[in-house]
């Protein structure tokens, strides 16, 4: 179907299916199994499975009102304003607190990317004319991606079409295997630029730049009120893999020695960082010897939401040991 179960409704047994974009990380997780075990044995196994998230996505998905569809410019819309299928899924009853309906921007990045793994991998799987298929479908998603996301005036990407507020989701575009913004481009740069500026903290990204509306920066509250701040603005650690990733990306094609080399420095600089600030907080926040879920955006930084979250610690182990 090209979604995933994330649990149950909460109000009977039937799952619960509200993600668009899950599917198409499983793309990036089996290339990454491919160049790290070189098991392409496994790949084809799975190749005809692969092949139908691509064709459910390209046809169009409605169940539980996803309202996924790729669109005639080639970009992927997906959700509705009651509809929470991003990772940005805070909801209370039936009001969404940020819906991001239309062409988000990471679900955008990663369709690009998993039409570039489909390419390659049908490729290895001598299925050349679904490869040719993949690779036009990636070259006019990547053309109509950089023509409508950069915003001039901000200088970074809208976080959907049409809503300009700052968020993290655009670094998606520059911290993939395949990325659809050229890593060695005046817009990455520009992108990172703001990243820096208006996201970035020692314990994460913020979900959402101060002065933005709506922007919270302590998560407290009864249920209502905690959903609303959720992805308003608190840190969320993990986001700091995308900010490592898209680091990586540009260092490999950049040309210019010093580029290069003040590149690498903020690399340096956020690998000492993270393991700086983590190493206290594993010993003195929440849950010791745990990464939290969340932080709030002003000192003193509390760790908030779920006191072990898994891919905060992954992400966070992985910029420390430079993997």
């Amino acid at each position: 179907m090209g979604l995933y179960q994330t649990g149950y409704s909460g109000f009977d047994s039937r799952p619960l299916y509200n993600s668009a974009d899950a599917s198409l990380l499983l793309f990036e997780t089996v290339y990454k199994y491919l160049q790290y075990t070189n098991d392409l044995l496994f790949v084809k196994g799975i190749y005809i499975r692969l092949k139908s998230i691509i064709k459910a996505y390209a046809e169009g998905i409605d169940l539980d009102d996803n309202n996924i569809y790729l669109d005639d410019d080639n970009l992927i819309v997906s959700g509705t304003p009651n509809t929470q299928n991003t990772w940005m899924d805070a909801k209370y009853g039936d009001y969404a607190f940020t819906p991001r309906n239309g062409k988000a921007v990471e679900i955008n990045a990663l369709w690009y990317n998993a039409l570039k793994i489909m390419q390659e991998l049908s490729t290895q799987c001598e299925d050349k004319e679904e490869a040719n298929t993949y690779k036009e479908m990636a070259e006019n998603t990547k053309i109509a991606f950089n023509n409508k996301f950069y915003n001039k005036r901000r200088k970074c990407l809208y976080d959907v079409i049409g809503d300009g507020k700052i968020r993290p989701n655009q670094l998606f575009a520059l911290s993939l295997s395949y990325n659809v913004i050229e890593p060695d481009s005046e817009i990455a740069y520009n992108m990172i630029n703001v990243v820096e500026k208006k996201l970035l903290t020692d314990y994460g990204l913020r979900t959402l730049a101060k002065g933005e509306a709506g922007y919270t920066e302590i998560y407290e509250g009864d249920a209502f009120k905690r959903d609303a701040s959720y992805h308003q603005g608190p840190v969320w650690p993990w986001l700091l893999g995308l900010y490592y990733n898209a680091l990586k990306n540009m260092i490999k094609l950049e040309k210019n020695k010093t580029k290069k080399q003040e590149l690498t420095k903020k690399l340096e600089k956020l690998c000492k960082d993270t393991e700086k600030t983590f190493t206290k907080a594993m010993y003195n926040d929440g849950v010791v010897g745990s990464i939290g879920e969340i932080y709030d955006t002003k000192a003193p930084f509390l760790s908030k939401g779920t006191p072990a979250q898994a891919w905060s610690v992954a992400e966070i182990f992985r910029i420390i040991l430079q993997k």
